[in-house]
């Protein structure tokens, strides 16, 4: 009985194959990390690693001679007493217990160890595995019976790769196809800045299935982003997944947020054209094309930094717009920092190193320099006293700062600025060179970091797009937010402008009109789909809804020391209510902390701004 037993635990674990010795060689364990000595039987599809460290001396010059798994499975059979494949959690002790085996399996191995040699060779000493052992592996078999593809590859050090061939996951995506009249229609959206992240929040998922295409999978609340800079704030407390925004696109069975970059748009054919964003990944090959066919498509693809073709200034300059950008001036900032205190490093050198060069009077701008001021007073000061007289900022500006503030907003802040230290230049830059930037009257200006925020302009792919344009070059849409000519397209965010044809002035590029833009055409697709015009050409029928209308909030920006700027007035040339000082910072931080994205981020937001009161930045370098 014992002897039926073992053999038809042999055919059902290993089935019919065999095997031949490949190589003898040192690895780590999967389990314990310690490198040890392994055989490496290989068949025709799976390679098995037996651990020979604590086999009998015998052994030494062994070949196998084993059977193959006819399951999709890489077995690890560790010659000791303990399990040697890693992902142990899979197999439970009541699992392991339930399969019925022989006290002893025995297996022949070979005495001949030659590399590449698949001859059976004379049968050598046996090697005698305990029913727990045998048990294991047979666990192990049947776990990995349900998938499609295990490929185990060993090199110096053990690399494992799994690809389960289903659905968006698998290798060969090709295309999500229109969809059926029985179905629900789908909502592409293209971005997940502050139009595509308010759009999906307010979408109906009982309505529509959402697709989000996006270089990035997550939203930025941009106002607090050169808070981050300096370590005011952490990365994570400016950022949230858009799969928390919309909930759909993580549990709806035919919603999906697709890490990709869209390429190209077929408006006849109602299909987006997308590439797969795999920028440090492992994958292999051309990037991973395919269309996305839509019912609704809403481009809210954003903008990018506007470089007037600057030479050099791609290369020198970092874009204060992504959570990657302010990572990168953090790093470079408190690199320069510990660079300066290097032993031999000149005093030149040391001015240069620490010379933070902002360009750009904006917002942006004006807050990053007001944000570095302020580490500099109280966090370089004290932890870098070495070289705390060699640290300053300049602040470049072509025009006037704030241009957008009321007058007396404007000189307050420079009047103020002024005092933080930063040093006010009016100038134009000409070119960008490795360590200095030229002005336009010829003068020189040295630079350890150099920022630039001159605001925003149409991307390459809005400029690639065979769409209408608006004068400033960004899609022409109507005051519905249609793209103008195209049926089931609508365009919102920084690239979207108003056509002539409208007679409405373009927009200005905020947070506060992409908001709004995403409010009210979440409500208007909405309606459309509770009408029946959700699939692709059927909204003809549908009465049309209100038309789009703006009213500017107001706006506010921080200066450093505790003050900041608050303009309510509707437009530069209405009058309103203005104020700066101690009280604007706190309307200014108050509303901030109300539009953060989600309660996590608010209390992210609001245990930082805590913690830095208390103890002051993080100068740590990570």
């Amino acid at each position: 009985m014992a002897v039926r037993r073992a053999s038809r635990f042999r055919q059902q674990c290993f089935g019919g194959g065999s095997f031949h010795a490949v190589h003898s060689q040192s690895f780590s364990s999967p389990c314990s990390g310690v490198r040890r000595p392994w055989l490496f039987l290989e068949s025709s599809q799976f390679r098995y690693p037996f651990d020979t460290s604590s086999a009998s001396p015998s052994l030494a010059h062994t070949s196998a001679l084993l059977t193959p798994a006819n399951a999709a499975a890489s077995l690890e059979l560790s010659l000791q007493g303990l399990p040697a494949f890693s992902p142990r959690s899979l197999f439970s002790r009541k699992l392991w217990s339930s399969v019925a085996v022989p006290e002893q399996s025995t297996f022949s191995f070979p005495s001949n160890l030659e590399k590449g040699s698949s001859s059976p060779a004379p049968a050598g000493p046996y090697l005698h595995m305990s029913k727990t052992r045998v048990t294991q592996a047979l666990a192990l078999q049947r776990s990995y019976r349900s998938y499609q593809q295990y490929r185990v590859f060993h090199t110096e050090h053990e690399k494992v790769e799994e690809t389960a061939n289903k659905g968006l996951t698998s290798s060969n995506v090709g295309s999500l196809p229109a969809t059926k009249p029985d179905e629900k229609p789908r909502i592409v959206v293209l971005g997940t800045g502050w139009a595509g992240s308010r759009l999906m929040k307010d979408l109906n998922a009982r309505l529509c299935d959402i697709v989000c295409i996006s270089p990035r999978n997550h939203m930025v609340f941009t106002p607090l982003l050169a808070s981050t800079c300096v370590g005011t704030l952490e990365f994570r407390s400016v950022a949230e997944p858009v799969v928390r925004i919309q909930h759909a696109l993580s549990k709806s069975p035919n919603s999906y947020f697709l890490l990709s970059c869209c390429v190209g748009i077929d408006p006849v054919k109602h299909e987006v054209h997308c590439v797969a964003e795999e920028e440090g990944s492992s994958m292999l090959g051309e990037p991973k094309r395919f269309t996305v066919a839509y019912d609704k498509l809403v481009i809210a693809a954003g903008a990018q930094a506007l470089t007037f073709n600057i030479h050099g200034l791609q290369d020198h300059a970092i874009f204060l717009r992504e959570v990657s950008d302010a990572q990168s001036i953090r790093r470079k900032l408190l690199m320069n920092l510990m660079l300066s205190e290097t032993p031999g490093t000149s005093e030149q050198e040391k001015q240069r190193l620490l010379h933070c060069v902002v360009v750009g009077g904006g917002p942006t701008g004006v807050e990053f320099s007001g944000e570095l001021s302020d580490f500099i007073r109280r966090d370089v000061h004290q932890r870098y006293a070495h070289v705390q007289h060699y640290i300053h900022v300049t602040l470049i500006e072509a025009k006037e700062i704030l241009s957008s503030f009321d007058v007396s907003l404007r000189s307050y802040a420079i009047k103020h600025l002024t005092k933080a230290g930063v040093k006010l230049v009016q100038g134009v830059v000409k070119d960008v060179q490795p360590g200095k930037i030229m002005l336009s009257d010829g003068s020189e200006v040295p630079y350890g970091l150099l920022v630039w925020s001159t605001g925003v302009g149409p991307s390459d792919f809005v400029k690639s797009l065979q769409l209408p344009k608006s004068p400033d070059g960004r899609i022409g849409i109507d005051e519905r937010l249609k793209v103008i000519g195209m049926e089931d397209v609508y365009a919102i965010g920084d690239c979207a402008g108003y056509v002539e044809s409208v007679g409405k002035p373009v927009l200005p590029a905020l947070a506060q009109v992409a908001e709004r833009q995403g409010k009210y055409l979440a409500k208007e697709v909405n309606r459309i789909l509770k009408s029946g015009g959700g699939h692709a050409g059927n909204s003809k029928n549908v009465s049309e809804g209100p038309l789009f209308v703006y009213k500017h909030l107001g706006s506010m920006a921080s200066v450093g020391r505790y003050k900041a700027l608050v303009d309510l007035r509707q437009s530069k040339e209405a009058k309103g209510i203005s104020w700066a000082g101690f009280l604007s910072w706190l309307v200014w931080r108050s509303a901030y902390l109300t539009r953060v994205i989600s309660w996590r981020n608010r209390f992210y937001v609001a245990v930082n701004w805590a913690t830095t009161f208390v103890f002051g930045r993080d100068i740590s370098r990570i």
